[in-house]
């Protein structure tokens, strides 16, 4: 006996804010079955049968190429689908992802005068993605009465997780349709419960520009800017959060304390996340990866189903060439992939282009916040191709076979991170860009001391972090229409940014 959620057929839309509101209204109602009924199930019903509830869907057709063209939004690169056919995809979390879903609605109904058809899908929704934050339903029951849920309850299943369409190689049968999105709801599910569980803060704290980091030493010093910037009443951020979802507000006044909300976690989590929020969600996000190309992958395909306008690696990296000195900055415009990590879903063939929007807004970030101009600035900023290795200790291979390849390469610098960041900004359309501070010179014998080591971190840290953030600065004010670049787009590319 299937016990399953109202079907609600298909109805078509004009206006972008009454589609949402429709996909709300499925969502909403698909959530409360599921978890009504996983509350019946934990308090000993037997009765409940198949129990059931599927995502809201969104559907489009279009007889033709062309598109109305209207102004507003014609000039972006997506919010439009490749050519004539019948187009739809999955949503889930409208509540955090409502925003998104009325903009890439709006544009579908200015780019090809036709309506929006919502209704509910036939993909079921997993129970594990109906729970609220904190619901561990769950954890009260027997190890017996957990194996039975696979008998009631429909769990989260791979083959419907997969990249496919991310990656190109998803390909619709005969009469399938075609997608508007790069990600089903189940796929984006997953994710956002991969994010509270690698970075220890909800998906709803995260902002529209993202910054890497793979030292302590630069979250410590984002800790202090944002805890500087909610005791100033007129900073552009309304609240900072750390991992734990503990939440510093702005003050209202000069000389008002600010104030708490959550509380900090036992211990931190594997890659804590904190938060500059902003009230648009054009904030600034931050993510101690730790080191290697795998953590680089691991929370890059997890932040991608949040869609960022753009995500900067900021690290340090291995100077290749005599004439640097430790502190100079490298801002990559080519990137050498020994990471291995992204070679079955991106060939290492593809080339990954750097992004002129991301590559001046950097560069002229060093300048804003050194102070430098002109050969001043190229005295510590080189531009240059950067290689990532999955080898930590690539200086001890024999006969010097990792330096050679470097040397062909033309790279100027090295790290273990920054190419399988930028690969993965490519893969999912996500702007990307990387900005290095060289902080030792293993093939000049300037290998870290501690001492060294420290002076450099105390020099360098905070004048590094706040170029990344001067640079998100301005790509802000220059607007999203110049940094969401066609080069990120392939021939046949969904509509949904």
């Amino acid at each position: 006996m299937n016990n399953q959620a109202p079907f609600i057929a298909p109805q078509k839309f004009t206006s972008a804010a009454d589609a949402l509101a429709q996909v709300q209204s499925i969502y909403a109602q698909s959530i409360a079955h599921l978890r009504a009924c996983m509350q019946a199930f934990v308090a000993g019903d037997d009765s409940l049968g198949h129990v059931r509830a599927f995502y809201p869907l969104v559907r489009l057709h279009t007889n033709t190429v062309s598109r109305t063209g209207k102004a507003e939004g014609a000039g972006l690169s997506y919010g439009f689908v490749a050519g004539p056919g019948r187009f739809e995809t999955t949503l889930t979390r409208p509540d955090l992802y409502g925003r998104y879903y009325l903009g890439q609605f709006q544009l579908l109904l200015n780019n090809h005068a036709v309506e929006l058809e919502i209704c509910t899908s036939t993909q079921p929704i997993p129970v594990h993605f109906s729970f609220a934050d904190n619901d561990h339903l769950e954890g009260e029951m027997s190890a017996e009465r957990r194996a039975r849920m696979r008998d009631v309850f429909d769990l989260p299943d791979l083959a419907a997780m997969d990249d496919g369409i991310a990656n190109g190689t998803y390909a619709p049968g005969p009469g399938e349709p075609q997608p508007l999105s790069l990600f089903t709801a189940p796929r984006v599910d997953y994710s956002l419960h991969r994010l509270r569980h690698y970075t220890g803060t909800r998906p709803e704290h995260f902002q529209n520009f993202v910054l890497f980091t793979n030292y302590q030493f630069y979250i410590d010093e984002f800790i202090a800017l944002g805890r500087a910037a909610m005791a100033d009443p007129l900073s552009a951020y309304s609240t900072f959060v750390e991992p734990g979802n503990l939440c510093t507000h702005r003050v209202a006044s000069v000389g008002a304390a600010p104030q708490f909300e959550g509380q900090s976690p036992p211990r931190l989590p594997q890659m804590p996340g904190y938060h500059l929020v902003r009230e648009d969600g054009s904030g600034i996000s931050m993510v101690n990866i730790g080191v290697g190309p795998a953590n680089a992958k691991n929370i890059t395909d997890h932040i991608a189903v949040l869609r960022p306008h753009a995500w900067i690696m900021l690290g340090h990296c291995a100077g290749l060439r005599n004439s640097q000195q430790l502190g100079d900055y490298v801002l990559a415009h080519g990137y050498v992939r020994e990471d291995h990590v992204l070679d079955e879903e991106l060939p290492l063939w593809v080339p990954i282009p750097a992004l002129a929007e991301i590559q001046v807004a950097l560069e002229q970030a060093v300048a804003d916040v050194t102070g430098l101009q002109g050969s001043a600035l190229k005295s510590i900023l080189r531009t240059g191709t950067v290689a990532s290795t999955d080898n930590r200790n690539w200086e001890l291979l024999p006969d010097n076979q990792a330096q050679r390849r470097f040397s062909q390469s033309r790279a100027v610098a090295l790290d273990m991170e920054s190419a399988t960041i930028a690969a993965n900004g490519f893969r999912f359309r996500v702007p990307y860009g990387t900005l290095l501070c060289v902080s030792d010179k293993p093939l000049h014998g300037e290998i870290k001391l501690p001492g060294m080591a420290n002076h450099f971190y105390r020099e360098r840290v905070d004048q590094h972090l706040r170029i990344g953030m001067r640079a998100i600065e301005l790509m802000r004010e220059r607007g999203l229409d110049q940094l969401h670049s066609r080069k990120l787009r392939s021939f046949a590319e969904v509509a949904f940014q």
